[in-house]
């Protein structure tokens, strides 16, 4: 065996550095990898099994549908659940997926968003221009973010794979169905509380009512909450067929409802003049200081599906249909803004205190028609908020880190156990702690993810990804980096959080004093963690090209 000789590695940047060659983060050089895979050949797929060059890489707007040969061979990092979408599923056309956000958007925790900030002291329409502006931001990162997932037909567990790495993806997708488990808690007892409303009187003010200090509620709200949550479970079971069904059949539905309900507000307020004319009870400066954490809390609101969009846009036909389809979103949570704002304002005039939650006005409404209709209506928009936006991403990670023990039905059924453990009756409180706590403190986390993404595929890989190395665990894949991590990824990733954590301590009362600037910080996490953590990915990510010296062995 000849004596170890040292190698001089030429620098060679990544490909927003220089497009013609690009390199990996942290990977082993060409030349290197050529002398070492000189006696351990390289693992490859069959060459039946291999999309070929043209298809991994198109030049088109449209999406990218794999051979039945080549999808066989993603068997390795994947199942039915994972792999690339065919021609035959993609047939979600523009108006399904704006009918997506439909059954997305009405929604008692939209209609809650809405009229928080009038229980906080905004104006109506400051309430209004904070909720379009904020939707209107994260379209941008919506519609980029879709992209991906109509070209390649690949979900978001998959396309966090070309950033973070084989291995590497579990973390950012593991944060998200950290995100999915608690919404979907939330949704559920919201659901429960709907039960409860439809109890005789003389159940609601049993002493099964009574709250129990250790528990955070009663035994009764608990036990609808459970009912409402196992009621989910049967659309579940049915898969992403049964789910895009729900979605596109009660848009209309909701449609009808919320109109009903804001014409009831009309007619019992004596028109809108005197509600909308209720002016802000905020100064000049508490509007500003409310405002920006406001503006990054609705950003928050939907930062969840802005992240694991490409879950429902690979099933699009093409790529205007998803970009048409996303354009719905800032109209539709602009139109139920106003509803929410509007008759939550409506509630001083009618009862004389501002009624910010749905549950409790259609309470006070009474009548037994009218409550069977309240139940049907919170019950039917819970059902399609909750399993559209906070199953199928959970569910999809889980899938994600172990394909051969989950399914998407598993993945779903572990959300749903999940979203009991964050015990939602506490994070609904208040305003204040819906907003400002659970709201604001995990958009720390999903900032820094979506920033590394759209660095990574656009400013570094100008859309380009190969589906072969997406599917393989091979060392020698385009997306393995070190160990099937991407350090890069990982390092921006903390860095991006790092900054939001002291005001996040503060705020949950666990760090009494800390300095201003760390609480506005906390305020735009979701800018701040979303900008810092993609400049940082792409700063390393070109550094990663500087001169290396390594040595092997010269066999």
């Amino acid at each position: 065996m000849a004596a170890a000789r040292s190698l001089h590695i030429p620098h060679r940047p990544h490909s927003f550095c220089d497009p013609s060659k690009p390199r990996p983060f942290l990977t082993t050089p060409p030349s290197v990898s050529s002398a070492r895979n000189a006696r351990h050949k390289p693992l490859r797929l069959p060459e039946k099994w291999r999309v070929s060059t043209a298809a991994r890489r198109p030049s088109g707007s449209e999406g990218l549908v794999p051979e039945p040969a080549a999808a066989d061979a993603f068997a390795g990092l994947s199942n039915d659940d994972l792999k690339p979408t065919t021609s035959e599923q993609r047939t979600l056309t523009g108006w399904e997926m704006a009918s997506l956000w439909v059954g997305l958007v009405v929604g008692v925790p939209s209609y809650y968003l809405a009229g928080s900030l009038v229980d906080l002291g905004m104006a109506w329409w400051q309430g209004i221009a904070t909720v379009v502006a904020a939707n209107l931001i994260l379209l941008i990162p919506l519609v980029l973010t879709g992209h991906p997932g109509t070209r390649y037909g690949i979900p978001f567990p998959v396309l966090a794979r070309a950033a973070f790495g084989i291995r590497g993806a579990h973390v950012p997708t593991l944060l998200r169905a950290f995100v999915g488990c608690g919404w979907f808690g939330i949704e559920s007892w919201i659901g429960g509380e709907a039960i409860f409303l439809l109890l005789p009187s003389s159940i609601r003010t049993s002493s099964f009512s009574r709250r129990i200090p250790w528990l955070g509620t009663s035994p009764l709200e608990f036990g609808c909450f459970i009912a409402f949550w196992a009621a989910q479970l049967g659309i579940i079971w049915k898969g992403m067929e049964g789910i895009r069904d729900l979605e596109k059949y009660s848009a209309p539905i909701l449609t009808l409802l919320t109109a009903s309900l804001l014409f009831w507000a009309y007619l019992n307020a004596g028109g809108f003049s005197k509600t909308l004319s209720l002016s802000s009870r905020l100064s000049s400066s508490q509007f500003w200081s409310l405002f920006f954490p406001s503006l990054t809390a609705n950003i928050s609101f939907w930062a969840t599906l802005a992240l694991n969009i490409p879950d429902f846009t690979r099933y699009a036909r093409s790529q205007s249909d998803q970009i048409l389809g996303q354009i719905g979103l800032p109209i539709f949570m602009g139109l139920f803004t106003f509803v929410g704002i509007a008759v939550t304002a409506s509630t001083e005039v009618i009862f004389g205190r501002v009624i910010s939650s749905p549950i409790l006005l259609l309470g006070k409404i009474g009548g037994l028609s009218t409550t069977f209709l309240a139940i049907f209506g919170i019950g039917l928009a819970t059902v399609t908020t909750n399993i559209a936006a906070n199953i199928v991403a959970p569910a999809n990670a889980l899938v994600n880190l172990s394909p051969r023990h989950f399914t998407f039905r598993r993945g779903a059924l572990l959300t749903a156990l999940l979203g009991i453990a964050f015990q939602p009756w506490r994070l609904l409180q208040s305003s204040e702690s819906f907003v400002y706590t659970w709201l604001v403190g995990y958009s720390a986390l999903l900032g820094p993810i979506g920033g590394i993404i759209l660095v990574d595929y656009y400013a570094l890989r100008r859309t380009e990804l190969d589906l072969n190395s997406l599917y393989s665990s091979s060392p020698v894949g385009d997306y393995y980096y070190s160990g099937g991590f991407n350090l890069a990824a990982m390092a921006a990733l903390l860095v991006g959080v790092l900054p939001v954590i002291p005001g996040f301590l503060h705020k949950v009362g666990l760090l009494k004093t800390t300095w201003r600037f760390f609480v506005i910080v906390y305020n735009n996490s979701w800018f701040v963690s979303l900008f810092v953590s993609g400049f940082v990915y792409w700063v390393l990510s070109c550094l990663s090209g500087s001169h290396l010296k390594v040595k092997i062995e010269d066999l």
